[in-house]
């Protein structure tokens, strides 16, 4: 009999707990329901760290094991969640926290996370590429030379949300000196870039994106041996592409396309001469059958075209990383199916954190952008021709 009576309290004892689990969970679950209505969550009631918002369940499947995923164990029309932000995959803007929650803890012990670095990344690089020959009493002969390029690259890129916003500023150049000959220039570059772009959801691949591309160079350029008669100058030309339009990122490969259907464009020709001989597609001057200038040429030129550009990064092999670049306008005034192609192509090869070589090929086809030789020492333009320009160096690279 005693044995009976035991057993029947143990068995109201358990069941007496049973009930209180059971209530202790209904509680957490109408505490979560609460909380989460509508199936979102407002990014400062995030209880891992504010820069993370949460997804709605149709989002994702539930899964029990996965530790990124937050569920209440129980069956039904509870919400699944999972922590969300959106910067890039390999440079989080968090401290990474793993747990599976329990619903029988209250979501207020749950660590918080205040390590918050901001929303701002940033990279600045300088690079000087040097390349010497030198002979004495060189038998096979040789001339003594050395050339230099000095580089910078400065970024800024803001992340907050689906929006993000980027800013790069290029700076290249480079001379070359050869026994008694003239020094003379190898590169001259000055660019900046700014993306502006907005993602249209938080699981979407695509962006609004508005882009500006400004490009110029610092000082004059000549067709050598001819030093008298410069054929580019200080915003002589310089371009600035502003567009609107759409961006769709590979999640997997990261290869990005951009369609702009609404780009303008503008050429900068302030230089007089250049201008008057109609430069680089601007107007040139008008002259009488003496050559006197009756009106001289402009010094500036608008279109409006359409604008795709591809891009793509990745490191092929260890410490060897490919960048390619390719951007193709048409103008829909002038000539419109005229097509003008702008190609880069760059190999990084690191070394170590201070020595890299780079190898990289530049291909360029304007059909505003007209040849000039040199024929009997007089300067003659020909028609439009592809440009191509190819470079090695290996050089010191100092980041902060």
């Amino acid at each position: 009999m005693r044995k009976v009576i035991a057993r029947f309290l143990k068995v109201l004892v358990l069941l007496g707990t049973i009930k209180s689990i059971a209530q202790g969970q209904d509680t957490i679950v109408n505490r979560m329901a609460n909380v989460v209505k509508n199936d979102t969550l407002k990014a400062q009631e995030n209880p891992f760290n504010p820069l993370m918002g949460f997804l709605s369940k149709e989002n994702y499947s539930p899964q029990r094991s996965s530790a990124n995923y937050i569920h209440s164990g129980i069956e039904g029309d509870v919400p699944f969640f999972r922590p969300e932000i959106f910067v890039k995959k390999g440079k989080p803007k968090f401290t990474q926290i793993k747990t599976r929650f329990n619903p029988v803890h209250d979501l207020s012990v749950l660590p918080i996370n205040n390590d918050i670095l901001g929303y701002w990344e940033k990279k600045n690089q300088l690079g000087l590429d040097l390349n010497q020959i030198a002979f004495v009493n060189w038998s096979a002969g040789g001339d003594n030379s050395i050339s230099g390029i000095f580089k910078g690259d400065f970024v800024r890129k803001y992340i907050k949300g689906r929006l993000s916003w980027e800013n790069a500023l290029s700076i290249k150049y480079g001379i070359n000196k050869q026994s008694d000959r003239e020094l003379r220039k190898t590169d001259d570059v000055l660019e900046f870039n700014s993306a502006f772009g907005y993602r249209s959801s938080a699981i979407s691949d695509w962006y609004y994106v508005s882009k500006l591309n400004f490009k110029t160079q610092f000082t004059e350029g000549y067709n050598y041996p001819n030093t008298d008669d410069p054929v580019s100058r200080w915003f002589a030309p310089a371009y600035l592409f502003v567009g609107i339009g759409a961006e769709y990122v590979s999640p997997k490969t990261r290869i990005k396309y951009y369609i702009s259907p609404l780009t303008y464009k503008a050429t900068f020709v302030n230089d007089q001469r250049l201008a008057d001989q109609g430069s680089f597609g601007v107007e040139a001057a008008v002259v009488d059958d003496l050559g006197n200038i009756i009106r001289r040429g402009k010094n500036y030129k608008a279109e409006v075209g359409l604008l795709f550009s591809n891009e793509w990064k990745k490191e092929i092999f260890k410490n060897i990383a490919l960048e390619h670049k390719l951007t193709l306008y048409s103008d829909y005034v002038d000539h419109f199916g005229n097509i003008d192609v702008m190609w880069e192509f760059k190999l990084d090869l690191t070394v170590n954190d201070f020595v890299k070589a780079n190898i990289g090929t530049y291909l360029l086809y304007d059909d505003n952008i007209k040849n000039k030789i040199e024929k009997g020492g007089v300067q003659i333009t020909e028609g439009p021709r592809v440009q191509f320009k190819q470079t090695l160096g290996v050089g010191l690279v100092f980041s902060f």
